[in-house]
C-alpha cells in the first residue's frame, strides 16, 4: 500500500492572513498604481472599488472550498475534482503560467526600482544593444531567486510577517504624509476633475491590468495544507486580507492623485502614467522628505519577497502537476540533498525569464490577470458543481445564493478579460497561446498518463469517513509487534481500521520539503506495520507526517483522520533519549482529540495469559474497564479486577473507595468479581498482585506527566519485571475556549 505524505499544520490565523495581505500589498501596488492611473485617470478609485467587489465574489468561493478541502493546490485541486477532463489539467496549466507571469511582473518591477536606486546613488547607467539595464536586472533577480529556492531557503512564517508589516508601515507613512500635504494644498480637488477622464473603457482596462493585485486569497488557499484548523481559519484569512487591503489601495490611489502637483499643462494621472512602475517614488519625492528613498526601499522589499514567493508557488504548481502525472516525471523529482523540486524550479524560472524578456511590463501584468480571471472563473463553476457532487463536505463557510453568486462572478470576470483584448492584445496572444499549447500537450501526452482525477475523488471521500479508527504512532521497527498487536485488538473489537503514522522531524528554519528524503526511508517501516495488521485480519493505512514538532504532528493526524483511539509506546529506561520520548508522549496526552493508550513493555499474541484491571473512580479507570473485554477476547484470556487500598486508612474511607470501584465496573459494563487488596504501598501492592503474563490495563492520571523527572512510575516498575506489559489509558479531555475566543469567534 502506498504511504501518504503530509505537511504539518502549523500556520495560525495571523500567519495565513499575513500571507494573503503580503501577496496583495506587494509589488502590484508599487508597480501598477502609476500605470493604472494613466489608463483610468482619477477613476482609479472606482477601479479599486469595483475590483474589490469582483474579487470578493471569487473570494467567497475560495473561502468555502479552501475551508472544506484542505490540500495544497487550491483552484487546481477543486476544478480537477469537480469538472470533466481536460478542465483539471488546464486549470493547473493556467495556474502555473499565471504565477510564472506574475513573477515576471515582479522581476521587471525589481529591475525598475533597482535601476532607480543606482541612479540615486550616482552610478552611471550601463546600456546594452540587446536589452535595457532593467531587463538585465530582472533576469539576474530571477536567476538569483531560482538558485535560492533550489537551495531550499525560504521565508519562515515569522519572517514573512515582519516583511509584510514593514511594507504596510511604509505605505502607511506614504498615506499619512500625502493626506497632510493635501490638507495644506488648496484646490487639490481639481486633481480629480475630470473624474471619468477615459470613460468606462479606461476603467475596465485598468481593472484588468490591476486585477492581479487582488489575488492573494488564492495563495491563502494554496497554503491550506499547512493551516491549523483550516475550516475556520482559511475563510477568515480570505476575508480579513481583503478587508485590510482594499481600504489601503483606495487611500494610496487617493493620495497619489490628490497630493502630487504635475508639471504645468499636464494632468496628474498622465504624469503618474508616464512614471509607470516608479510613479509612487515620484509622488513621494514631492510631498515627503526622503519619501522617494523610503518608497524605493518599500518597492525593493515588496518585489524581492514577491519574487521569492511566486518562484516558489509556480514551481510547486508544476511539481504538483508532475506528481499527478500531468507533466513528465522529471519535473516531479526532488533533489536528493536539497529536498527541493529542482527541475520544476528550473522549468518555471525559464518561463519567467522568457516572459520578462518578451513583453513590456503592462502586457506582462495583463497576461497574468487574464490567466487569473480564467482560473477564478473555473473555481466559481467548481463551487456550483461541488455543492451537487459533495453536499456532505464540512464547510466552514458557504457562498450565499448559489448558483447566482458564482455565475455573477464568472460573468464579471469574463467581461473584464474580454475587454482587455482591446487594450492589451499581446497579453491575450500569450495567454491564448499557452492554453492552446496546454490542450495539445494534454491530448498528445498527459491524457494517457493521468489517473489523478479518480485519486483526488477518493481522497476527498476520505475527508468525511466516520468509521472507528485506531491511530498507531510508530518510531522504530522494534515497537511494531507490541503496538500493532494492541491496536489490532481494539480495531477488531469495533470492526474498525488502523492508521499507522511515523513522523519525520524537520528543524526550525528549514523547508518541510527537506524531509521528503527521510520520508521515503520510512516506507519499509510502515509496510512492515501494515503487513503485521494484515496478518491479524485488520486493514491499516500508512501515513508519513513531515513536521517540526513530533507531538504536534501526531495529534494533528489523529484529528485529521478522526481517530477514536491513539496507541503510543513509552520507554521504561532512564536515558536521555527515553526521557525525550516520554516528553513527547506527555505532550500528546495533553492535546490528543481522542482516547490514548500508552504501552509499556512487550505484547505479543502468545505472551498474554490474562488481563488485570485495577479499578478506582474516574473516567480513565472507567475507560480501562470498558476496554477489558476487547483485550480479553483478543487474547482469549480471563479478566481479573482488583482495587488496592492503602493499609491503615479509615474504614469509612475504605468503604467509599470500594463503592466507587464497583460503580466504575457497573458503568463500564464490566462483569467480574472485585478483589479488594490492602497493601502498605498501593503501587507495590499492585505490582505484587499481577500474575505472570497478565496484561495490566489501568486508567492513568487525568492530568500531569506519565514519567516523573526522578524515579519510576508504577507502570514502569511493573513492566520492567519482564512478564507484565502495561497499558495506561486516558480518556479524551474536553477543552473549552477562553472568554476572548468565545467573544470574538463564537467557539464553545
Amino acid at each position: 500500500m502506498a504511504m501518504e505524505v503530509r505537511l504539518s499544520r502549523e500556520m495560525r490565523l495571523i500567519d495565513v492572513t499575513m500571507i494573503g495581505v503580503g501577496a496583495m500589498i506587494g509589488a502590484g501596488i508599487f508597480v501598477l498604481t502609476g500605470i493604472a492611473a494613466g489608463v483610468a485617470g482619477p477613476a482609479l478609485l472606482i477601479v479599486f472599488v469595483l475590483n474589490g467587489l469582483v474579487a470578493l465574489l471569487t473570494a467567497m468561493a475560495y473561502a468555502e472550498l479552501g475551508g472544506a478541502i484542505h490540500g495544497a493546490g487550491g483552484g487546481y485541486l477543486w476544478i480537477k475534482a469537480s469538472l470533466p477532463d481536460p478542465s483539471g489539467f488546464l486549470s493547473g496549466w493556467m495556474d502555473w503560467f499565471a504565477h510564472a507571469v506574475a513573477c515576471s511582473l515582479y522581476a521587471l518591477g525589481f529591475g525598475a526600482y533597482f535601476k532607480e536606486v543606482l541612479s540615486v546613488a550616482g552610478v552611471t547607467e550601463v546600456s546594452t544593444r540587446i536589452f535595457p539595464l532593467e531587463i538585465w536586472l530582472a533576469v539576474g533577480a530571477c536567476a538569483l531567486f531560482a538558485v535560492i529556492n533550489y537551495r531550499g531557503a525560504s521565508e519562515t512564517g515569522k519572517a514573512g510577517n515582519v516583511v509584510t508589516i514593514g511594507k504596510i508601515a511604509i505605505i502607511g507613512v506614504f498615506i499619512a504624509a500625502g493626506l497632510w500635504a493635501m490638507v495644506n494644498r488648496p484646490g487639490w480637488e481639481g486633481s480629480f476633475t475630470p473624474f471619468m477622464k477615459n470613460g468606462w473603457g479606461g476603467v475596465l482596462g485598468a481593472m484588468g491590468l490591476t486585477f492581479i493585485a487582488f489575488e492573494g486569497y488564492e495563495i491563502i488557499a494554496q497554503t491550506s495544507e499547512e493551516v491549523d484548523d483550516p475550516k475556520r481559519n482559511v475563510p477568515r484569512a480570505v476575508f480579513l486580507s481583503l478587508l485590510i487591503v482594499i481600504p489601503i489601495y483606495l487611500l494610496v490611489a487617493f493620495v497619489a492623485i490628490g497630493a502630487v502637483v504635475p508639471p504645468a499643462g499636464m494632468a496628474i494621472t498622465d504624469y503618474l502614467g508616464e512614471a509607470k512602475e516608479i510613479a509612487l517614488v515620484t509622488a513621494a519625492d514631492q510631498f515627503m522628505v526622503g519619501g522617494g528613498i523610503l518608497l524605493l526601499v518599500g518597492g525593493l522589499l515588496s518585489t524581492i519577497s514577491a519574487l521569492n514567493a511566486t518562484i516558489y508557488s509556480s514551481s510547486r504548481v508544476a511539481f504538483a502537476m508532475a506528481r499527478d502525472a500531468s507533466l513528465p516525471n522529471i519535473v516531479g523529482r526532488v533533489h536528493p540533498t536539497r529536498g527541493t523540486p529542482h527541475w520544476a524550479i528550473i522549468l518555471s524560472a525559464t518561463l519567467i525569464i522568457a516572459m520578462a524578456i518578451a513583453l513590456p511590463i503592462e502586457e506582462v501584468a495583463a497576461a497574468a490577470s487574464v490567466m487569473f480571471l480564467l482560473l477564478f472563473g473555473g473555481v466559481n463553476v467548481a463551487v456550483i458543481r461541488l455543492r451537487k457532487l459533495r453536499p456532505d463536505l464540512d464547510r466552514g463557510f458557504k457562498v450565499p445564493f448559489v448558483p447566482f453568486t458564482p455565475i455573477l462572478a464568472v460573468i464579471t470576470m469574463l467581461i473584464i478579460a474580454v475587454f482587455m483584448a482591446r487594450d492589451y492584445p499581446m497579453a491575450w496572444v500569450a495567454a491564448g497561446g499557452w492554453i492552446v499549447a496546454g490542450t495539445v500537450f494534454y491530448y498528445g501526452y498527459a491524457r494517457q498518463r493521468e489517473h489523478a482525477f479518480q485519486e483526488r475523488v477518493q481522497w476527498m471521500e476520505r475527508l468525511e469517513r466516520k468509521e472507528y479508527r485506531v491511530l498507531v504512532s510508530i518510531a522504530n521497527a522494534k515497537s511494531i509487534p507490541t503496538l500493532m498487536e494492541t491496536a489490532s485488538a481494539l480495531a477488531r473489537d469495533h470492526d474498525g481500521t488502523i492508521v499507522v503514522v511515523t513522523v519525520v522531524e524537520v528543524p526550525e528554519g528549514e523547508s518541510l520539503l527537506t524531509g521528503r528524503a527521510a520520508a521515503r526511508s520510512r516506507e519499509t517501516l510502515l509496510n512492515d506495520a501494515v503487513a503485521y495488521a494484515a496478518s491479524r485480519g485488520v486493514t491499516a493505512t500508512p501515513v508519513v507526517k513531515i513536521a517540526r514538532r513530533i507531538s504536534y504532528a501526531i495529534v494533528q493526524t489523529a484529528r485529521e483522520e478522526r481517530c477514536n483511539f491513539l496507541i503510543m509506546g513509552q520507554p521504561t529506561g532512564h536515558s536521555f533519549l527515553d526521557r525525550l520520548v516520554a516528553g513527547i508522549v506527555d505532550r500528546v496526552l495533553s492535546r490528543a482529540p481522542c482516547h490514548v493508550g500508552v504501552v509499556y513493555g512487550t505484547i505479543t499474541k502468545d505472551n498474554i495469559k490474562g488481563v488485570l484491571v485495577p479499578v478506582t473512580s474516574g473516567k480513565n479507570s472507567k475507560l480501562a474497564a470498558e476496554l477489558a473485554h476487547a483485550f480479553a477476547s483478543w487474547f482469549e484470556a480471563d479478566t481479573r479486577v482488583v482495587t488496592v487500598l492503602e493499609r491503615g486508612i479509615e474504614r469509612q474511607t475504605a468503604e467509599h473507595q470500594v463503592t466507587a470501584a464497583r460503580g466504575t465496573m457497573e458503568s463500564a459494563g464490566l462483569k467480574a468479581d472485585l478483589k479488594v487488596l490492602h497493601r502498605r504501598e498501593i503501587g507495590r501492592g499492585l505490582a505484587q498482585s499481577a500474575r505472570p503474563h497478565e496484561l495490566v490495563l489501568i486508567g492513568g492520571p487525568s492530568t500531569g506527566p506519565t514519567a516523573p523527572l526522578i524515579g519510576e512510575t508504577v507502570p514502569v516498575s511493573i513492566a520492567k519485571g519482564g512478564t507484565n506489559p502495561v497499558i495506561v489509558v486516558r480518556a479524551v479531555e474536553q477543552h473549552t475556549a477562553g472568554r476572548f475566543e468565545r467573544a470574538f469567534f463564537g467557539k464553545r
